[in-house]
């Protein structure tokens, strides 16, 4: 199995796709994990790539990504490009026989990512995606307290989601997170990917889905409003609700059990509250300020031999990607 192979420190990595969110929510983590190495970034803007490299202090910078794929001095490659791209700088770094890192979600579309994931599975290579949710401790915390179970017998999880649309979004300009062709569900795929992601680390895979999706604001092309009901493996079910034109920003998440309930937010750093047979406790658990240090870290466990199994690989992402399309009404 993948997880099994151990590979030499430090494990040198580069980039493909050095845009905001390389700035501070992942980029710098790489550097300051130990037993890791951040070698070189791509960029097909020539200023940008340099800028970038420049500012935080990276050797080597490139504008085409099959010269990083390819360089000998890199081990393995973070993809960090829109969703669209994905599954084609996948199946170049597959084939190059290195472990990989992907941007969430896995790609447009189950069936992409199914290629994906399979084309690292043949060649037994390590597949990571970054849902990073899975490594914070304040969702760890939440796993916790399920598994000794601290509200009983879980029944249902629902989670509520409204945004404001966006000053960008209102001015009908062109951005990738609201094109069909990048992102079918607009928003959705970018947010509630995160979530459900999440929810099935909590509580296992998912056996079947339903939604309801549409545009009701006409600002662009992709969906703004999704609705939908799933069902876990093991019975416990779920709904959800996500808007994109309400008049306010708003959410929340709660998980009900026979002996009490969870409510947090996915997105919002704020206390989780647990009550429990009619007792209630709050605990405020802070996230660190590069968010995907601890993803990161994970995967640097994994890699060097550490009897430890990354929660978020090319098979619990491809599963996700399968949820999203079965909640879209895409064929699958």
């Amino acid at each position: 199995m993948a997880d099994q192979i151990k590979y030499d420190k430090p494990i040198r990595w580069g980039i493909i796709g050095c845009g905001d969110v390389t700035e501070v929510k992942s980029g710098p983590a790489y550097k300051q994990t130990d037993g890791f190495e951040l070698v070189a970034v791509m960029r097909r803007n020539l200023y940008k790539v340099q800028d970038y490299a420049k500012r935080h202090g990276i050797k080597k910078y490139y504008t085409d990504a099959d010269e990083l794929i390819n360089d000998k001095e890199i081990d393995a490659v973070y993809i960090a490009t829109p969703p669209d791209t994905h599954m084609h700088y996948g199946l170049k770094v597959a084939k190059a026989g290195k472990p990989c890192c992907i941007e969430k979600p896995l790609a447009p579309s189950y069936k992409e990512s199914l290629a994906i994931y399979e084309s690292f599975k043949e060649k037994n290579l390590p597949l990571f995606v970054a849902y990073y949710r899975r490594s914070l401790l304040r969702f760890t915390q939440i796993k916790e307290w399920l598994e000794d179970g601290r509200i009983g017998d879980v029944r249902h999880i629902n989670w509520h989601l409204n945004k404001t649309p966006s000053e960008l979004d209102l001015s009908r300009k062109y951005k990738w997170r609201t094109d069909p062709k990048v992102a079918p569900g607009g928003y959705f795929d970018d947010l509630a990917s995160h979530g459900l992601d999440l929810f099935t680390f909590l509580l296992g895979d998912i056996k079947d889905a339903y939604g309801i999706s549409l545009n009701q604001q006409n600002l662009y092309d992709a969906k703004d409003a999704v609705t939908a009901c799933w069902l876990h493996k093991n019975g416990v079910t779920g709904a959800g609700s996500w808007n994109f034109g309400c008049s306010q920003n708003e959410e929340r998440v709660t998980i009900y059990g026979s002996k009490g309930k969870i409510k947090f937010s996915i997105f919002e750093e704020n206390s989780l509250l647990l009550d429990s047979n009619g007792n209630r406790q709050e605990v405020f658990i802070e996230n660190p300020k590069h968010i995907q240090l601890y993803h990161v870290e994970n995967m640097r466990d994994q890699l060097l031999g550490e009897e430890l199994k990354h929660p978020s690989t090319g098979l619990t992402a491809t599963h996700t990607s399968w949820v999203m399309d079965k909640i879209l009404g895409t064929k699958v």
